[in-house]
């Protein structure tokens, strides 16, 4: 029924770029249907993966995942940055690990069975990487407060964060895949699944499914303005809350299913992981690309951004500590995400 739903409404893509190009609609609805559009293309980057991942086994398989799962955020980022919009990239970037940690995480134990067991291990560790890239980017956000965020001494003194930051990242990548290398050759790998896509349909989806990410991106980050005026509330908070959830609204439902269905293992290390990965890859990634253009991105973070994560990252291990998911826990989350929701509403300002 879900998986019906999200076919169907691929067509929300499309539809956008032709309102976009052939009517006269105003910013307020292109906003909406860009947003909307994102949700089916980002399932569909994520399905095209993980069908490539069967014919490439779980080692590059999970490569691919790390590196198209997050495209959406990467795409909006990199648009924001073309438009000059700082504060939406940080946002959105921002408010991706925070709602992986605190919405998704939550949800999923509550969705979840009761006391099932997880893996802590990894997930702490994961946890552990988020904590380290909120230790860095203490630097900026300190800088960001003794002036401008935007002027060049904070721009110069993110580029070596991010370096370190990536380096840590494709280091732990590069253990995990050198484990799955390992894991390989001690027993064959196993034919793709019936009902498998090709090898090559699978990388084609990707393709089609980034490109139109691609598109409607652009137009999201053009009319986010129009309607943060609309709605009355900053483009900060709309990059924060609504922007951040949209990119990862596939990743978010795929997460809560698999919850539902009772592998709470899997479905918390997406959750979880995901917020690593933004944090490690993504905003590093977004970073450097920036000095490709002619306004580079600071990674000077609002104050309530970088206490949000810090926190999210604290109850978030506390919750995982025991190595069981709790329904108590999963409330406890989600309460303390509206709670972070309503600090971003109230004191984003500098």
């Amino acid at each position: 029924m879900v998986r019906n739903l999200l076919w169907a409404s691929l067509v929300l893509a499309p539809a956008t770029i032709v309102v976009d190009k052939l009517t006269g609609a105003g910013d307020v609805a292109l906003f909406v249907l860009a947003a909307a559009s994102l949700i089916p293309l980002a399932w569909l980057i994520g399905e095209a993966t993980e069908h490539a991942a069967e014919h490439t086994g779980p080692g590059i398989g999970g490569f691919l995942n790390a590196s198209f799962g997050n495209a959406p955020e990467l795409i909006v980022a990199l648009f924001a940055i073309g438009a000059n919009l700082p504060v939406v990239v940080r946002g959105s970037l921002s408010g991706s690990v925070i709602s992986n940690l605190l919405l998704v995480y939550g949800v999923t134990q509550v969705a979840g069975p009761d006391g099932a067991r997880i893996d802590r291990r990894s997930l702490l560790s994961q946890l552990g990487l988020v904590g380290a890239a909120v230790v860095a980017l203490v630097i900026p956000v300190a800088l960001g407060y003794t002036g401008s965020p935007e002027r060049h001494t904070v721009v110069v003194a993110s580029i070596p964060i991010a370096i370190v930051l990536l380096l840590l990242y494709l280091a732990v990548i590069g253990r995990n895949l050198r484990r799955h290398r390992e894991s390989e050759r001690e027993r064959e790998r196993a034919e793709p699944g019936e009902g498998t896509w090709s090898l090559s349909v699978a990388l084609g989806a990707l393709a089609v499914a980034t490109g139109a990410t691609a598109w409607v991106s652009e137009i999201l980050v053009h009319s986010l303005h129009a309607f943060a005026a609309a709605v009355g509330l900053s483009e900060f908070f709309i990059a924060v809350v609504i922007v951040a959830i949209v990119g990862n609204a596939a990743e978010h439902g795929g997460a809560i299913l698999i919850a539902r269905g009772g592998k709470m293992r899997l479905a918390t290390e997406i959750a979880i992981s995901s917020s690593a990965q933004v944090a490690l890859l993504v905003i590093p990634v977004v970073t450097l690309l920036s000095l490709l253009f002619s306004h580079r991105l600071a990674l000077s973070f609002r104050w309530t951004e970088l206490v949000a994560m810090a926190g999210a990252t604290v109850v978030v291990a506390a919750t995982v500590w025991d190595g069981r998911s709790r329904r108590k826990g999963g409330w406890f989350l989600v309460a303390a995400y509206a709670a972070a929701v309503l600090g971003f509403l109230l004191g984003g300002g500098r």
